[in-house]
């Protein structure tokens, strides 16, 4: 295993000749697929890896001045699949995921045959003709309660993204894998991804991109997935779940990993 691998703890399971690639979000790590890795096992070649920062990670490797942009880690991204040796690949993102999938496509569009964006949005402030669901003093309190008590942050915040009480099992994990981080790591890539703007980029994804949503997401309002689909620069589709969280795929799978396949399997018609 390459330096690159071992530090975002790739990992490379199934049997298939096409390559998926599943990428998680903030507070969360690979584990955050396990209810989808097990559908796709037998039909293909599937990678799994931990962004920079998350709980699974070494803190040692978390460079403060890389990250604090999303391309940083586009281009871990880029860099695990040069190491893989891939050439093309189907790219599930969630949350933040899909965003830094989107920015690693535009360098190398060859490399994606189509993003499927989970729980997406291109800036989470809002402005002038866009709602992106958050002011910028309700950003500045949230940051505040990640420096000042990270645990106590964590316990609430969990809930409020996931969309249930804390008894519920995703709940618990996601309240796992959050407070694994460590918390100035959290705070910086929770500054780093509340507070960036790739509106601008947009125009430029060319790949065909398929934009799923649940249709209650305290962190991104169902307009949000409707920019997306205007605003970029390939073919894209929209579809709006039943289901309540910023993390369906762990908290409805019921509902969420059947519309994956069908995303995942299924080319968009033109």
């Amino acid at each position: 295993m390459g330096i690159i691998e071992d530090a975002h703890n790739v990992k490379v399971v199934g049997s298939g000749q096409q390559v998926i690639v599943l990428s998680h979000g903030f507070g969360t790590d690979q584990s955050v697929w396990k209810h989808l890795v097990p559908h796709l096992i037998d039909g293909y070649r599937i990678v799994l890896y931990d962004i920079m920062g998350a709980g699974t990670t070494n803190p040692d490797y978390f460079d403060f001045e890389r990250y604090s942009t999303l391309e940083g880690f586009a281009y871990d991204l880029l860099a695990i699949l040069e190491e893989l040796q891939v050439d093309s690949c189907i790219f599930v993102g969630h949350s933040v995921s899909a965003v830094i999938g989107a920015i690693a496509s535009v360098t190398r569009p060859d490399l994606f045959s189509k993003l499927v964006m989970l729980s997406a949005s291109p800036r989470y402030l809002n402005d002038v003709d866009y709602y992106g669901g958050f002011e910028q003093d309700e950003l500045d309190q949230l940051f505040e309660a990640v420096r000042s008590n990270y645990k106590a942050w964590c316990s609430g915040f969990a809930p409020l993204a996931v969309g249930g009480d804390m008894e519920s099992v995703a709940v618990q994990e996601f309240s796992r894998t959050l407070f694994n981080m460590r918390p100035d790591i959290a705070l910086s890539v929770a500054q780093t991804i509340f507070q960036s703007d790739v509106r601008h980029i947009l125009c430029h994804v060319t790949v065909p991109c398929h934009i799923i949503q649940s249709v209650k997401d305290m962190a991104v309002p169902v307009v949000v997935s409707e920019y997306l689909n205007q605003n970029l620069g390939g073919d894209s589709i929209v579809e709006i779940m039943s289901s309540d969280g910023h993390l369906p795929q762990l908290s409805s799978p019921d509902i969420v990993i059947p519309v994956l396949l069908r995303h995942i399997r299924y080319n968009i018609t033109t």
